[in-house]
């Protein structure tokens, strides 16, 4: 039988809604490092069968916030320095991009959402609202993700941005924190003059001075991956 010539309307897949769940709760703090993650547990609190849960704890793996040895239990990744430096590279240097392609296209109504999001965080970090605070500060970022419209960019970084975002839930507390509304400013600006090459260094500068774990990276041995 043909298929209908009327496409349906997008729907999320079951795994993608548990990938979220499950991810935000590990990133929020809910799911604690290297606390066992049982499936039937998970399918249970989410009102699923098993089949999504596996499938976005595989994809969890991949994306470094979840540890499965074969075998053996599944576990909450640890925070975990390398780990957190090699997502912070990739993400610095996608939103470097993302920025250098947005700034030709960006128009007045770009720059105001940048402003608005950016006194959105300042406010957040002034209650000490966390939660708030990251909102903001993705909500100010996101601007130039949208506008460059590169969809397989904003994929990796939805990928590796919630590595970023454990360890970020410590900076916020920090005096780094309140830095970052500095240069969020300053790269308003330079969006505004549509100074590509300067603005691409202040967003990668803004990404790649996260110091969340202030302990030296561990030398890595043979056959070690993050």
């Amino acid at each position: 039988m043909p298929l209908p010539a009327i496409p349906l309307p997008p729907r999320a897949l079951l795994r993608d809604d548990v990938y979220v769940r499950v991810r935000d709760a590990i990133v929020d703090g809910t799911l604690a490092p290297e606390e066992q993650l049982r499936d039937a547990d998970i399918a249970a609190w989410l009102g699923v069968s098993r089949t999504p849960v596996r499938e976005a704890l595989l994809a969890l793996s991949r994306a470094g916030l979840v540890q499965a040895t074969p075998g053996r239990s599944t576990v909450v990744a640890p925070l975990d320095v390398d780990a957190v430096r090699d997502a912070q590279g990739v993400v610095a240097a996608l939103h470097r991009w993302a920025v250098e392609t947005a700034i030709p296209q960006m128009n007045g109504e770009d720059l105001e959402r940048m402003r608005h999001a950016n006194a959105a965080f300042a406010d957040a970090q002034q209650r000490g609202d966390v939660d708030a605070a990251l909102a903001a500060d993705a909500a100010f970022h996101a601007v130039a993700v949208e506008r460059c419209g590169n969809a397989a960019l904003a994929a990796v970084l939805a990928t590796y941005e919630p590595v970023l975002e454990r360890a970020e839930r410590l900076r916020f507390a920090s005096h780094e924190g309140r830095d970052s509304t500095a240069r969020h400013d300053e790269l308003v600006e330079l969006c505004e003059r549509g100074d590509v090459e300067l603005a691409g260094s202040c967003v990668a500068e803004i990404w790649q001075t996260l110091t969340p774990l202030d302990t030296p990276a561990p030398t890595r041995t043979g056959g070690d991956t993050p």
